[in-house]
């Protein structure tokens, strides 16, 4: 498994920014001041890098929501019980949740992936991946969440998901998780790869009240120091199997593969995030294949995500999960392509460009 791991990370390349240059003429040539849709234009340039130099391209789209349960909710991390994950699957699989709205409403495909949530496994649905790397990960505050041999099976079904994607043609991802109990593991995360401070970035998650929280921090902590070795190590892979989760590894090597394969990634929130800085970690390079879909109501998101040097596109409050921001951020990312490829130049619709 770690050659196989290793060789689809050799494979992922930097974006060719020599062609930048060109990519930005166009935009400054189309009927507008130039600059004057932000965002939307480094989104587009983005996309034209990514698409080697061509008009960025953003449908069709997907969305992968990954489920996983973690044996750290014995410490009382969470108001909800664990058997939440897999009601919360049923319901994806019955239509009823935000992120089934969200995605058809983006015009995106959604595919439910069991990576590791507790029980056996689920009548067979259309939209279901049964890939169930083990029923949940062992209790981060006692010692390590996962086995380096299941953290790298859960990286290689997010590569083989990206590929699948890529062989259906899908320009665009979406992160998405459900897991009770998984802002613990990425606080972690966040924390050992970043170098934060549990009392500063732990938050209410499911709606912790003050204490709450405040025990929550303790565990965390008490999670680093149980982990320390794997911490001090270095490598990325230990670090993600000593705290992470399987579904937050699955994600992680999701947008490994997409880079791979140079499709265009919608991080979703706090848990989406942790996996996007475990990727981040493994290969510098999947930066220029993501973008930070929003700014999560979560209070430390905010903190790891500047730590990175990124910014959201967008800041709704959200803090559900799922793939709902990513799904919201995708009306961005087509907007973006519309207007690179469909928005006319002066020349073509006539109109005197700004004088010096």
């Amino acid at each position: 498994m770690q050659n196989q791991f290793d060789a689809a990370v050799a494979a992922i390349q930097p974006v060719d920014t020599s062609l930048a240059a060109k990519g930005q003429a166009h935009l400054d040539n189309l009927t507008k001041p130039q600059g004057s849709l932000g965002r939307l234009e480094d989104l587009a340039l983005q996309m034209f890098l990514i698409n080697q130099g061509e008009g960025p391209a953003a449908d069709p789209m997907r969305i992968y929501t990954v489920a996983g349960d973690h044996g750290v909710v014995e410490e009382g991390v969470s108001l909800f019980p664990q058997e939440v994950t897999r009601q919360m699957i049923l319901n994806f699989l019955n239509g009823g949740a935000g992120i089934n709205v969200l995605s058809k409403t983006a015009g995106a495909e959604l595919y439910v992936v069991d990576a590791g949530s507790c029980g056996e496994g689920y009548d067979e649905h259309p939209n279901l991946i049964q890939a169930k790397v083990a029923p949940g990960t062992a209790n981060l505050a006692v010692g390590p969440a996962m086995t380096r041999e299941q953290c790298l099976e859960a990286l290689l079904l997010g590569i083989s998901l990206a590929d699948r994607a890529h062989e259906d043609g899908v320009r665009t991802l979406g992160t998405g998780d459900m897991g009770i109990g998984n802002t613990t593991p990425s606080t972690a995360l966040y924390c050992a790869y970043l170098g934060l401070e549990p009392e500063a970035m732990t938050g209410p998650g499911t709606g912790l009240d003050k204490n709450g929280v405040a025990s929550k921090a303790v565990i965390i902590g008490r999670g680093l120091e149980t982990n320390k070795a794997a911490i001090e190590s270095g490598d990325p892979v230990a670090i993600l199997a000593a705290l992470g989760g399987l579904e937050i590894a699955t994600l992680a090597g999701l947008i490994i593969g997409a880079a791979k394969n140079r499709q265009l990634v919608c991080v979703d929130g706090f848990i989406s995030t942790a996996a996007y800085t475990a990727a981040w970690k493994i290969c510098p390079a999947v930066q220029d294949y993501c973008v930070i879909s929003h700014a999560s109501a979560e209070p430390g998101h905010i903190t790891a995500v500047e730590a990175m040097g990124l910014r959201p596109l967008l800041s709704l409050g959200f803090r559900l999960g799922e793939g709902t921001g990513a799904a919201c951020a995708m009306y961005l990312v087509r907007s973006a392509a519309d207007i690179y490829n469909k928005m006319a130049t002066f020349a073509d619709a006539g109109v005197a460009e700004a004088t010096e």
